[in-house]
């Protein structure tokens, strides 16, 4: 009887409970709500004009990489699109794991402009799917023109001589540049359950970019490992090596801050 008793008592503490844990991530969390209102008109122009260059100078480029193929160095280039996809994955990390681990929102230019993404990603991290085009990845075309640059300027001037010696570094670069553009595209496609194209499915689940299941172990609070989001493959061996809490350990030693102190007050505001 005194359990019968105590079931209609506790009934509005659980629906408490219940509305707590809802909010504790997701589009309702408080920091996710003030994080995403920081995303802003400049911040978005910014990112219009990154993508547009960005495609206009990958078009460009893989014109000129075309015009330039000889069958004779089919392995070299192939080997290049390999390094390339590895190299990405790496920087991938090492970016993803920089943001996620140091920092904070309220640095100048970089903080909002930059570390705020990662930073909703944690507690909300479908807010990413609601995301354009445009917003998954202005950010990284952004880091991406300088070497396209870079690129368009050596197919301007140098002779077809050299370029032919060069053509499967510049492959290299090309895969490096297009896997770097898209890392933020693949990481949308994780977290993405529904909708997705069959060739998007097809190449993650023979893990050719970020498989969706591979990227659930990042997502485990205190979001310390499996950093890379390019293709993933380097996320094992890296963990294996002990290799990000290695480097933790050795930039806390020397500054004496504090691995996730900003991301974790942000996944603690409560309003």
């Amino acid at each position: 009887m005194a359990g019968a008793e105590d079931g209609p008592g506790q009934q509005p503490e659980l629906e408490d409970d219940e509305a707590a844990s809802c909010r504790r991530w997701g589009a309702q969390h408080a920091g996710a709500r003030e994080l995403a209102a920081l995303y802003s008109p400049g911040k978005r122009f910014q990112e219009w004009c990154c993508v547009v260059l960005c495609f206009s100078l990958i078009a460009h480029n893989v014109v000129h990489l075309l015009l330039l193929a000889r069958w004779e160095q089919t392995p070299l280039v192939m080997l290049g699109v390999v390094a390339g996809a590895l190299l990405a994955d790496f920087l991938s990390g090492l970016v993803h794991w920089g943001a996620d681990t140091w920092g904070s929102v309220e640095l100048p230019i970089v903080g909002k402009a930059f570390i705020r993404p990662f930073r909703e990603h944690h507690i909300d991290p479908t807010a990413i799917t609601r995301h354009d085009f445009i917003e998954t990845n202005g950010d990284n075309c952004l880091l991406t023109l300088l070497p396209l640059l870079n690129m368009a300027y050596k197919f301007r001037t140098r002779s077809p001589e050299v370029l032919e010696q060069l053509y499967p570094w510049e492959c290299f670069v090309f895969c490096l540049i297009i896997f770097s553009t898209f890392t933020n595209q693949i990481h949308k496609w994780s977290h993405t359950y529904f909708g997705l194209p069959r060739w998007v499915i097809f190449l993650q689940d023979w893990h050719i970019i970020l498989p969706r299941k591979h990227h659930r172990i990042h997502h485990v609070s205190p979001h310390e490992t499996y950093f890379c989001i390019t293709t993933g493959w380097l996320n094992y061996p890296l963990e294996r090596m002990g290799f990000w809490r290695r480097l933790e350990d050795i930039i806390q030693a020397l500054t004496g801050e504090k691995p996730r102190a900003d991301d974790m007050k942000w996944a603690q505001k409560i309003k």
